[in-house]
């Protein structure tokens, strides 16, 4: 079978009539459902037939109805042909069919026709027409229906598009809160992953990343971490809130974090907060409250035990200008020896026990140490040889007196353990952006085992009669008083001992400039303005917090504020810090350390206790030698 007799058969078994005329308006082919519906003699249905004899065919058969003028009609269907314009139009056949014709043009000329018997369809649209007819009114009434439901419907999106919106932007404020907060806050679901995190982890954690939702526990804590808290967290799955701390291993931080389970859907939440500096303050209160405690056990004996010395001491006095025989001069000089030393041991303990506290002011380390050096070198031996090192950036705020105290004591034991010959080293670094590590160093034997669990007792002491076991019980003293804590070991070449005190850097404050005073007392007013003119500041002066905020509103030009605690009006001088945000603050006081306002003060600014002298204030302000 051609290729012509193939498609000639699919055009057969289309359902519509269809013919195609070419440029000269001849039968080019058409479908066998043309000849039928038209019924149409061979000679028209075959290739090359006109289309005007298939036209005049078609009106002699009254496909057209009556026609007046045959060859006009013809005619004019030709030249319609002839334009090749597509359209589509609906007629109703002799015989009572309806027809629709569709005719369009074909890129190359000619003509391409499709007739449709519709009756069936019309017959369809007119019952359709006449029940809808029949439908209207219910259809009006289900319509009213339905727009009624679609107001009640508009309004119920309305208020959830509403409520929406209040949830959008709650859980903004809530997120903006979150972010906001000094802590991280999370959730971690039964599996141990993250569905809900602040970008806050990497600043309680330094290291950490701060995008963890998705993560698992041991990924975004780290392994050390992770197997510090996995206790915790397996009891808070089983509903139990818990609180707990831990060292952060990386940073040396202090961590305290708070595990509460989902009450909903299994899960915890997470609360976890850097606590460093309050373990820290925490630690030096607590050494606080066991001296006074020493100090009031010990008082009373010490008192006593002094009137005793005392009467001992005036009688082996007598008792020397006494001639008791050669015999006797060497138990009386035995004996007021022993006299004395018990002296200067009471003198050890009123160090320890007397009410001092941590006063912090800026201090470069590297004059500091070198002052410390020029100090200690006239009390070594020859052949004993003291090195100091710097490797902190910038000040630090450090209790000049106390740290030369305690470095002093801590080189001479140094130089006893190294008896003639020898290297003291003493080093400051930084030690994880936590704390100020101070490292002292000897090539002397070493601690003892027995020395390196009870050498911070007090009274403990390996030098026999000569020692009074009290020189590292008063820097281990000096270090829990700050906040810190101290270590001892052995290095392969000898001792070493460090001391950690929190790090808190010094802000540097302007030289000179306006400073306004806020003091509620006239005369200290008048004290302190005069030391800081002396200093080169200009001064202006409140009394009230309330004052202190109007004159900063109208003088841009100040640089420091200096205030006491306590001021008139029910606003502490404290509140400056939150009131005038960008301005340096230094506050001053007469509470007692253990005062509540004392205490607040000194977690967030450093604090001069009075009373004090310019030269007091000068340190206080880093302007002092060992501040530049």
């Amino acid at each position: 079978m051609t290729n012509q007799a193939l498609t000639q058969a699919g055009l057969n078994l289309i359902q519509q009539a269809l013919s195609i005329y070419d440029s000269d308006l001849k039968l080019a082919v058409c479908n066998a459902p043309f000849a039928e519906m038209f019924n149409l003699p061979k000679e028209l249905t075959t290739p090359g037939a006109s289309f005007a004899d298939t036209i005049r065919h078609l009106v002699g058969k009254g496909e057209y109805g009556e026609v007046d003028d045959v060859e006009s009609f013809v005619q004019d269907r030709v030249e319609t042909a002839l334009a090749f314009q597509p359209h589509y139009v609906e007629r109703t056949r002799s015989n009572g069919r309806m027809l629709s014709i569709e005719g369009a043009p074909l890129p190359q000329g000619g003509w391409v026709t499709v007739y449709t018997d519709i009756t069936e369809t019309k017959a369809q649209e007119r019952l359709l027409r006449t029940r809808s007819e029949q439908l209207s009114e219910e259809v009006l009434k289900r319509s009213e229906e339905l727009s009624a439901t679609n107001r009640a419907l508009a309004a119920t999106n309305k208020a959830l598009m509403e409520a929406r919106r209040e949830l959008t932007e709650m859980e903004a404020r809530t997120r903006l809160t979150t972010e906001m907060m000094p802590a991280h806050i999370a959730r971690v679901d039964a599996n141990g992953r993250y569905t809900f995190s602040n970008r806050r982890l990497h600043m309680v954690m330094p290291g950490r990343p701060a995008s963890i939702v998705g993560r698992h526990f041991s990924d975004a804590l780290g392994k050390q971490a992770y197997a510090k808290i996995l206790p915790h967290f397996e009891a808070a799955l089983e509903g139990r809130q818990n609180t707990f701390e831990f060292t952060h291993e990386a940073s040396s931080r202090r961590i305290r974090v708070v595990f509460t389970p989902d009450p909903l859907e299994p899960g915890v939440y997470i609360l976890s907060q850097d606590v460093t500096e309050e373990t820290q303050t925490r630690a030096a209160l607590q050494q606080t409250r066991r001296r006074e405690m020493a100090a009031q056990l010990t008082s009373g004996m010490a008192h006593d035990f002094s009137n005793l010395l005392t009467i001992i001491l005036g009688m082996q006095s007598k008792l020397e200008r006494m001639y008791l025989g050669s015999n006797a001069e060497p138990l009386i000089a035995a004996t007021l020896q022993a006299a004395r030393r018990g002296g200067r041991l009471l003198n050890r303990i009123a160090d320890i026990t007397a009410h001092r506290r941590w006063q912090p002011e800026a201090l470069a380390l590297g004059p500091f140490l070198s002052d410390l050096q020029t100090l200690a070198t006239p009390s070594l031996p020859s052949g004993i040889t003291l090195q100091v090192a710097d490797e902190t950036q910038n000040r630090l705020m450090v209790d000049h007196g106390l740290l030369q105290d305690a470095l002093l004591n801590l080189i001479l034991n140094a130089r006893d353990a190294c008896k003639d010959v020898g290297t003291i080293r003493v080093i400051a670094q930084e030690f994880k952006d936590t704390w100020l590590q101070i490292s002292v160093t000897d090539t002397g034997p070493g601690f003892s085992e027995e020395a390196l669990d009870h050498a911070l007792d007090p009274f403990f002491t390996t030098k026999g009669g000569e020692g009074s076991g009290l020189g590292l019980a008063m820097v281990y003293d000096m270090t829990k008083l700050a906040g810190g804590d101290m270590r001892l070991s052995n290095t392969a070449t000898g001792a070493e001992i460090r001391l950690r005190l929190p790090l808190r850097r010094a802000i540097n404050l302007p030289k000179a400039g306006l400073v306004l005073l806020v003091e509620d007392s006239p005369d200290i007013r008048t004290s302190v303005r005069e030391m800081l003119t002396d200093l080169e500041f200009t001064v202006v002066e409140a009394a009230s917090v309330a004052e202190a905020r109007a004159l900063a509103q109208d003088l841009p030009d100040i640089v420091l504020v200096l205030s006491d605690i306590s001021l008139e009006g029910e606003e502490p001088g404290l509140d400056l810090a939150d009131h005038l945000p960008n301005l340096p603050l230094r506050l001053m006081t007469s509470l007692p350390p253990d005062h509540p306002l004392h205490e607040k003060a000194r977690a967030r600014v450093p604090v001069l206790a009075k009373p004090f002298d310019a030269q007091a204030l000068t340190r206080f302000l880093g302007l002092g030698k060992d501040q530049k």
